[in-house]
């Protein structure tokens, strides 16, 4: 479970202070598919962030509980080493730039999200690739896929772990509507109990079954 209480984020824009987030609660459970959906600049990629624990909030309190644990720990107390333990272990990370590394392959690319390079690791990671349709991809350079491609691998990258919780930050504005559903297809079907909160504008990708959170003006609204 992740929730937040009261969380407010704003920072001076050159005219004055600009309220980003304003007093924003929100619970969510295991096995949740969240979209917060809004316009660009609505302030959806910085809740995200806050969720995180990639910025620090204003005010206010993230706190996280993994799966089977009662109570939860305040993400927005914990100093930067302790935040980045908790995001390596149980957090997965698909941002709408990849952040692959250009001169690795892709097999590696998907290692770098447990750290490991055993057998092991190798073996789920090329099982992963497989699973979503990049058969004979592993040894490929990034500049050598397409970008339905590169998402998917950065969404094996994620998935390594099997974290907890997957953010995916307009994970398909760059992509055309049939490979933004299949990259959508692929995230559904791998997340199994994790939480998965993916930020969008594009209405057009969701497929009814997911919990929606409207942001803007600060707000944060069911429905």
């Amino acid at each position: 479970m992740i929730c937040c209480k009261d969380l407010h984020l704003e920072y001076p824009d050159g005219a004055g202070i600009k309220t980003v987030l304003d007093r924003v609660n929100l619970t969510i459970r295991a096995g949740e598919n969240v979209v917060l959906l809004g316009p660009s600049g609505s302030g959806k990629s910085s809740l995200i962030y806050l969720l995180s624990s990639l910025r620090k909030p204003t005010s206010g309190e993230v706190s996280f509980a993994p799966e089977g644990e009662d109570g939860g720990q305040a993400l927005s107390g914990m100093n930067n080493n302790e935040a980045a333990d908790i995001r390596r272990k149980n957090f997965g990370f698909i941002f709408q730039a990849h952040f692959l590394l250009p001169y690795l392959c892709a097999l590696d690319n998907v290692l770098l999200g447990k750290n490991d390079y055993s057998a092991t690791a190798r073996k789920k990671a090329s099982d992963l690739m497989e699973q979503m349709g990049l058969h004979g991809h592993q040894k490929k350079r990034i500049h050598q896929l397409s970008g339905g491609e590169r998402q998917r691998v950065a969404i094996a990258r994620a998935l390594m772990n099997e974290p907890d919780v997957l953010f995916a930050d307009e994970p398909t504005a760059s992509l055309d509507h049939g490979t933004a559903m299949d990259v959508i297809g692929v995230l559904k079907n791998h997340k199994k109990d994790s939480i998965l909160i993916m930020a969008t504008h594009d209405t057009s990708i969701l497929a009814g079954d997911e919990r929606i959170i409207r942001i803007g003006n600060g707000e944060a609204k069911e429905g």
